[in-house]
């Protein structure tokens, strides 16, 4: 068995969901600490820097979709948020607080297993889909951007844009193949890790396109770098 040791913080208001969670993921090696409501979480995200928070929706005070947004104004750690509900736009709306994955209820902890891996190894993306990277240098001005690559760090007209881990990942995946359409599903598999089986799975990178396209445009509508190539995906302009 494979024993890992990063921090992940689960919120769960549910007692036995929680424990479970809790021996299952200290069984793996993981470091565990968790909270059953929103105040608490915040309090351990800064006191435990987790590598990674498992976020459920329903908590008491105020809900996942508050507590998701608080988290991502002081934290870049991946969110998988755990839901009931399975229809299209309550999901989204996890995505656009700036959740990274879901999953719904009920769920196979060997599910949450794979997600969380997945999740955790956010690297530059080496499946078969995938052109030989661009990259030449560490640091990269294209257009208004400056894209520091062994820092993870991007500026627009020298201030430093608030990019997420799985922005900065999608964003790699895009330039490394610059001007060739990258579908859906070959984004989804390359960032994700996992083939669409769901709309909403779809739906999840139109999302995050949208989410990285409002920090890097000056006008996501009319896009400059991030194209939309009907029928095909999505296509980074390099000028």
């Amino acid at each position: 068995m494979v024993v890992y040791n990063e921090k992940i913080l689960i919120v769960e208001d549910d007692v036995s969901i929680r424990r479970v969670l809790e021996r299952r993921l200290v069984f793996l090696g993981y470091v565990v600490t968790s909270a059953s409501n929103g105040k608490d979480a915040l309090r351990l995200l800064k006191t435990e820097s987790p590598h990674l928070i498992i976020l459920d929706l329903i908590l008491p005070n105020f809900d996942g979709y508050e507590v998701c947004f608080k988290i991502r104004q002081i934290s870049k750690a991946p969110i998988i948020m755990i839901t009931g509900l399975k229809n299209i736009p309550n999901v989204v709306k996890f995505f656009e607080l700036g959740a990274d994955d879901y999953l719904i209820k009920p769920f196979s902890l060997k599910e949450l297993e794979l997600r969380i891996r997945s999740t955790l190894k956010r690297a530059p993306p080496g499946h078969i889909y995938v052109q030989t990277p661009r990259r030449y240098t560490n640091m990269m001005q294209v257009g208004a951007l400056s894209i520091d690559w062994s820092q993870r760090k991007v500026f627009k007209n020298q201030n430093q844009l608030k990019l997420t881990t799985l922005e900065f990942s999608l964003l790699e995946l895009l330039f490394d193949n610059a001007g060739k359409p990258l579908s859906r599903k070959i984004i989804l598999n390359n960032i994700w890790g996992y083939t669409p089986e769901r709309d909403v799975d779809m739906r999840m990178v139109d999302v995050h396109i949208s989410r990285l396209r409002s920090k890097l445009e000056d006008n996501s509508r009319k896009p400059n770098f991030i194209l939309t190539v009907r029928g095909r995906g999505y296509l980074f302009r390099a000028y």
